[in-house]
């Protein structure tokens, strides 16, 4: 929807002032924690605009047509350029020691996700690669791949660990989550995701696994203050609901709110776990019915899809129509990881939710935005333009962004990224 005047609050400090923006996206003009249902196809954009940074927060905009520009201390002319908030990826598995492209060619031979995973491959393969990897060339691949994201507009960004399933080397992907976060000027957020599978040391003991989590890991995972949500892997071959619960019960004992990875594979339980544990996302959801619906319905929990995954794997994708004519909130995310989502692109994501699950482009633009925001209890800070909100946007030379970075796929529109109102 398109919008005029103005909106601006004076703050003390550096003022940074863009001008001549062809079209700024995603204006919030009374800031919401979520969007939900029909609210999901509203987008607030401006033409001919002019957008205020201070103290790298959004703090004013308008359009260049009212002759009444702020002053600031710097001015920047982005010579018809379009602006798009920053993009959140509120699911990712970016550490990594090795992609899993071996397994990708036994599945085009007919093998399925389960089929390999079964077989000692799928995450326990990617676990018995990074634990034998040091951590200084973890981190600098792994920093190298939060870098291709950021290109790509994701200005906010989860980083689960899972990839580890022992102590020692749960936390030394959380450190270098952590030390990301610390190098990198975007929003970085960690999840503990040692219940992503069972290690092979404890085969046919799922229970006494459980309990290695919660009496060990977690412990340690939080004495070093390393993560800001726990999540499990809730599934069909995976942990069960009632062990789901027991892991987030401890989790809570130390503050960590929780994340599910739910109904993947089958209608499990994994949603009502959610909703059972207060979580503050379902993800995946490839499988839902109308009881997970009518549950979800009577819970704040974000329902995340991740289209990459039902892209790479060829399984259903979330029934986000479904979900949205509901009444209920969406978010999207790309679980980017090594062996069933290799994207780092939440562009691509964006198409994704509109090509194949039959999401409006604005609607799939809210979903990578503010909602996705919601799920990490981020949305005061970014997804969307705001005054207070961080400055995190990225520039375009493509015209009618709203429409068309979706339509065409696969390539990266990002002209330039900005964090805190400054290029990355």
């Amino acid at each position: 929807m398109l919008i005029s005047g103005s909106n601006m609050l004076f703050l003390q400090g550096m003022r940074k002032l863009f001008t001549d923006i062809r079209a700024l996206h995603g204006i919030e003009l009374t800031p919401k924690a979520l969007l939900r249902g029909n609210e999901m196809g509203m987008v607030n954009s401006i033409e001919n605009a002019w957008l205020l940074v201070e103290n790298g927060c959004f703090a004013g905009w308008g359009s260049m047509n009212d002759g009444n520009l702020p002053a600031a201390d710097e001015t920047v002319s982005l010579k018809g350029l379009e602006i798009l908030p920053g993009l959140v990826d509120s699911h990712t598995h970016c550490i990594f020691a090795e992609p899993r492209s071996a397994e990708w060619e036994m599945r085009l031979k007919g093998a399925t996700y389960e089929e390999i995973a079964e077989a000692g491959g799928g995450i326990l393969n990617s676990a018995k690669k990074l634990r034998t990897m040091d951590e200084e060339s973890l981190y600098e691949q792994s920093l190298w791949r939060v870098q291709r994201m950021i290109a790509h507009g994701s200005t906010t960004i989860e980083i689960k660990s899972g990839y580890g399933l022992s102590t020692e080397s749960e936390l030394k992907m959380l450190r270098i989550a952590r030390r990301i976060g610390k190098n990198v000027n975007a929003t970085i957020k960690t999840t503990f995701l040692g219940a992503h599978a069972v290690p092979p040391e404890f085969k046919g003991r799922q229970d006494e696994y459980v309990s290695h989590i919660i009496t060990e890991m977690l412990p340690a995972v939080c004495n070093e203050g390393l993560a800001d949500h726990m999540d499990v892997f809730c599934d069909r071959g995976f942990f069960t609901p009632e062990q789901t619960l027991r892991l987030l019960e401890a989790a809570a004992k130390f503050g960590l709110p929780s994340k599910i990875h739910a109904n993947e594979l089958g209608i499990t339980g994994g949603v009502q776990a959610a909703v059972k544990a207060g979580s503050w996302s379902a993800d995946h959801l490839e499988h839902i019915g109308e009881e997970e619906i009518a549950c979800l319905k009577s819970s704040e929990v974000m329902p995340v899809g991740l289209p990459g995954t039902s892209y790479f794997l060829d399984i259903p994708y979330t029934p986000a129509r479904k979900i949205i004519d509901a009444g209920l909130p969406f978010a999207l995310a790309s679980d980017f990881n090594p062996g069933s989502s290799p994207v780092c692109n939440l562009q691509m994501v964006w198409s994704l939710g509109c090509s194949r699950m039959k999401m409006l482009p604005s609607e799939a633009f809210n979903a990578i935005t503010l909602n996705a925001a919601r799920s990490l209890r981020l949305e005061n800070s970014v997804g969307s333009i705001a005054i207070g909100k961080k400055a995190d946007f990225w520039t375009t030379e493509t015209q009618n962004a709203m429409q068309s970075v979706p339509y065409f796929f696969g390539v990266n529109h990002a002209k330039d990224v900005y964090l805190k109102g400054r290029t990355n």
